[in-house]
């Protein structure tokens, strides 16, 4: 399946049906008269959050949503039904935003959470209605109030407790696969990861959920690489995991790099909890390790974590440093002993 968060949609909620014009004629009974009904409600735009979405990319094939119009009134004063309302299922995490893409109209964060966007249009009045003592065969009538129409704009933020950045080729596809059940795709070359990916961690009876996304290079708030729309994704996590290859050019510039783009990104990444994780331990020996370690401690870094992706050297620590910062979560169901061991010495925080 495609990865898609972002579409443009038209929404338009339905017309209320008009009032009926209609007298009663009945041979053999008095008393005739106006019984012409009212019309029914038209259908509203209801936005819903669903389980089991992680994309937009329906909304690529259908792109206009309109309620049904209200059946006008009818004689007998029988009011017209009212038009369905039309239910727009939308993945949890989706944001609805106006046209300009800078107000935000819905944020649907729960699952099975339910909002009226637009209202369908008021049924209009029949004849019956306008009957008074000095008007006793009215001919007016009210048309079907209309409906409401918008372009709106849905943007998809997954949500997830903890997120991973970094460079390209840090390793961030090796280490979800290490501590998730999520098949990312793992190469050597750039940019390997195109769309943002999640996984379930569960570490110690506990769970949360892990998004990684797209590495980010210098410059990518002003386009470059990937450029930086893909760091929405983690604006709801709680705590970030940034990766640092340790074979890489130089961790402290990478440090810094990323560093720099999230403040330029804004919107509170900047002031997150960021835990700093020298990977790819298992390439280099201790005294590398702990060299890059106090160059990143030197540059800004509070505590750093060594790790491997690819053995799983490490891991424990830093798994442990994530679950400080959420909130009770989920205890899974797993036998008491039933956690997985490395089988690799583990790493203490520098």
């Amino acid at each position: 399946m495609h990865f898609l968060d972002q579409a443009k949609v038209f929404i338009r909620s339905g017309q209320g049906g008009p009032g009926q014009v209609s007298f009663r004629r009945e041979m053999y009974v008095e008393y005739g008269g106006p019984d012409g009904g009212d019309g029914g409600r038209g259908g509203d735009i209801i936005f819903e959050a669903v389980a089991g979405l992680n994309t937009l990319i329906d909304f690529r094939y259908a792109q206009h949503f309109k309620a049904q119009r209200g059946v006008p009134g009818m004689g007998k004063n029988r009011t017209g039904a009212a038009g369905k309302d039309l239910v727009v299922k939308v993945p949890l995490g989706t944001q609805v935003l106006d046209d300009d893409r800078e107000t935000v109209l819905l944020d649907m964060t729960e699952v099975g959470q339910k909002v009226v966007l637009l209202k369908g249009g008021m049924g209009g009045r029949g004849n019956a209605s306008y009957k008074t003592s000095t008007n006793r065969a009215p001919r007016q009538h009210q048309p079907g109030e209309l409906g409401s129409e918008m372009y709106v704009w849905l943007r998809l933020k997954l949500l997830a407790d903890a997120g991973l950045l970094g460079l390209p080729n840090s390793g961030k596809s090796t280490f979800i696969n290490q501590i998730t059940n999520t098949k990312a795709k793992v190469g050597d070359y750039a940019f390997t990861t195109l769309t943002p990916q999640l996984g379930v961690v569960r570490h110690k009876n506990r769970e949360f959920v892990l998004a990684d996304i797209p590495g980010l290079i210098e410059g990518a708030a002003d386009g470059a690489g990937i450029g930086d729309r893909f760091l929405g994704h983690i604006e709801r996590c709680r705590v970030l995991i940034h990766l640092i290859d340790i074979n890489g050019h130089d961790p402290a510039d990478a440090l810094q790099v990323i560093e720099e783009e999230l403040a330029v990104y804004g919107n509170g990444l900047d002031e997150k909890p960021r835990l700093i994780a020298l990977n790819k331990i298992d390439l280099v020996d201790t005294e590398l390790v702990k060299a890059f370690s106090k160059e990143l401690k030197a540059a800004g870094a509070n505590k750093v974590y060594p790790i491997s992706g690819a053995t799983g050297a490490g891991m424990d620590r830093l798994l442990d440093a994530v679950i400080e910062h959420l909130p009770a979560a989920t205890v899974t169901e797993r036998p008491t002993g039933a956690q997985e061991e490395l089988g690799v010495a583990d790493w203490s925080p520098l």
